[in-house]
């Protein structure tokens, strides 16, 4: 565990760990109530014995020694009744803190930029998720009971012994300074493996999700690599077992010794009660109902120590839930959001400056553009000049280190995301495609589409007759990525799913990159139709595409270097007139 992550664990309070049971604390009295009921009527079942014993048995009283044994029948049955529905209960509430902690999680992560999730290994997310609280899982489920009815035992068990013999309780409590002692070292011993074990558990997932989706096993295959990254995987379970071997044995030894100092404590009892000294002191039934009792105290007292040491050690985990729960989110919709009556879809950038966590130099500086409602914008420029970074500003995937993006006079900061969403579609080169049906995969953009409204979408894409044709028409899976189609395929139901959501401004991040030359003319067809009262932002491939752009303009390192209509540019000679003279694509890949 690394100095970081020992503070962390240390900050985790148990007033945060106790919070997560706000709103079931109706049940958790009950439960309470209920261990309590159970515990005392436990303590019944030795005094009874002692009954039996001392009294019923040596004087031949059938009716006493019946009643005797019923009662202990009966306790048994209660108590066993009382124990399933305390663990049915406590369960109960256990599973929605669980529930609600994994949605909150989820949820949280939601909300952050995508900055975030560049810097954050996928694996790892997952891991946070999947792992980290399902180790919680015990802790969440059981330990809030466990504590409540072992201690609850252990006090009417005390108790139960002083009423019994006082001297031998005070023999018995001996051993309770060394086994608090031993516990809270295994408790350390087994936070800081636990804290390991979690690591390496997400570098596990990290190799797994690199390792077996779709990109990761092309990669391996045509890089040759599958022995490597076998290797990678073998060693990271190899050392996962190392791990858990050395959490399941941390403290074994010392715990075993407790165990036989407690097994020492009544053999050493009924020693002292034969010893010619003691003789008659007490009688066999309170020396019988004196040691079971005290194997009531130990297993209760041992399972206290042993919640310690689980306890402790998952304070890990829940610093690794809590450090992503209280991650800052960067980009958020503001308290009390502007609302946009009638979107008309003016774009402005005023001044806006960018660069990527602080780092120099800009990826945009000083941008001015202005982009009336229904227009068409391109941005053209060389790798790197800025391109997809200016659409990401106008998503609000970033928010401007300095200057500000307006649609319509507002700025995008005071805009719930929500209705930006709404506002602004975006269809990039880089298409994503969920592994269900092509109609879900559509349906992701409005869950309320009806069919006519999907398929008059896919047919302004050009994607209709295709889709149609197929067995299963819209009703077919699109595997693992969209894999199942061909990247022209693909880009064109990305095309479709982000038309179906209507936007008043639309940004085309190179959406026809992978399309061919006889497809891409079908698609530029259907954008010229849908464009149409919409503003509308490309980032052009190929030049031929934006020549009819109301504005075009051309970035040099984040900087605008001239603009104007396609004539204009042409006729200055500038960098736009020697690409288009060349004939070359404005640019290569995404910047």
């Amino acid at each position: 565990m690394t100095p970081a992550e020992k503070a962390q664990a240390k900050s985790v309070s148990l007033r945060r760990i106790g919070a997560l049971f706000n709103g079931h604390r109706k049940q958790l009295t009950l439960v309470v109530a209920i261990i309590v009921v159970a515990s005392v009527l436990g303590m019944a079942s030795p005094f009874l014995l002692r009954e039996i014993i001392d009294v019923a048995l040596p004087q031949s009283d059938l009716r006493l020694l019946s009643w005797l044994v019923a009662g202990m029948i009966v306790v048994a049955a209660i108590t066993s009744v009382l124990g399933v529905l305390q663990t049915w209960i406590s369960t109960t509430v256990g599973q929605r803190v669980m529930h609600r902690l994994r949605v909150d999680v989820f949820s949280h992560l939601q909300r952050q930029s995508v900055g975030f999730f560049t810097r954050t290994r996928t694996g790892e997310v997952q891991s946070r998720i999947t792992n980290d609280i399902g180790g919680m899982q015990s802790v969440v489920t059981s330990t809030a009971t466990s504590i409540a009815a072992n201690l609850t035992t252990v006090v009417a068990t005390i108790v139960a012994m002083v009423a019994l013999t006082w001297q031998l309780t005070l023999i018995s409590l001996l051993v309770l300074p060394p086994a608090i002692l031993l516990t809270r070292r295994v408790a350390r011993m087994r936070q800081k493996i636990t804290a390991a074990r979690q690591r390496e558990l997400a570098e596990l997932n990290v190799i797994i999700e690199e390792g077996l989706s779709i990109n990761g096993i092309q990669l391996s295959k045509t890089m040759g690599a599958g022995d490597a990254q076998i290797t990678r995987f073998t060693g990271s379970s190899g050392r996962l077992i190392d791990l858990e071997l050395r959490s399941e044995l941390a403290g074994r030894w010392r715990m075993a010794a407790m165990n036989i100092i407690f097994a020492v404590i009544p053999a050493t009892i009924y020693l002292a009660a034969g010893l010619p000294f003691a003789a008659g002191a007490m009688s066999i039934g309170t020396l019988v109902a004196f040691t079971a009792l005290q194997g009531n105290l130990f297993r209760p007292l041992m399972s206290l120590l042993d919640v310690s040491v689980t306890m402790t050690s998952s304070l890990a985990l829940f610093a690794r839930i809590f450090e992503y729960l209280d991650l800052p989110v960067e980009i958020a919709s503001p308290a009390n959001p502007v609302r946009l009556e009638d979107v008309r879809g003016h774009l402005r950038f005023e001044d806006v400056t960018f660069a990527y966590d602080g780092r120099s130099p800009a990826a945009l500086s000083g941008v001015t553009l202005d982009v009336p409602a229904g227009s068409s914008l391109a941005l053209v420029g060389e790798t790197g000049s800025g391109k997809s970074t200016t659409a990401a500003l106008i998503a609000r995937l970033h928010d401007p280190t300095s200057g500000r993006v307006t649609i319509d006079g507002v700025s995008l900061r005071d805009l719930d995301l929500s209705d930006l969403s709404d506002i602004v579609g975006v269809v990039s080169q880089e298409t994503y495609l969920l592994h269900t049906t092509i109609r879900e995969n559509l349906r992701y953009a409005k869950p309320s589409a009806t069919d006519a409204e999907i398929e008059a979408a896919c047919r302004a894409a050009q994607i209709h007759t295709l889709v149609s044709g197929l067995p299963e028409g819209y009703d077919t899976m699109v595997g693992s990525r969209g894999h199942r189609f061909s990247g022209g395929e693909k880009q064109r139901i990305a095309i479709a799913r982000t038309l179906l959501r209507d936007p008043r401004i639309l940004v085309l991040d190179e959406a026809t990159s992978a399309l061919d030359n006889e497809t891409e003319r079908a698609v530029q067809r259907a954008f010229d139709e849908l464009s149409r009262g919409r503003t509308t932002v490309t980032i052009a491939h190929r030049l031929s595409t934006v020549r009819d752009a109301d504005q075009i303009v051309v970035l040099d390192h984040g900087r605008i270097l001239e603009s104007g209509d396609h004539d204009t540019l042409i006729g200055a000679g500038g960098r736009y007139a020697v690409l288009a003279r060349a004939g070359q694509p404005s640019t290569v890949d995404a910047s």
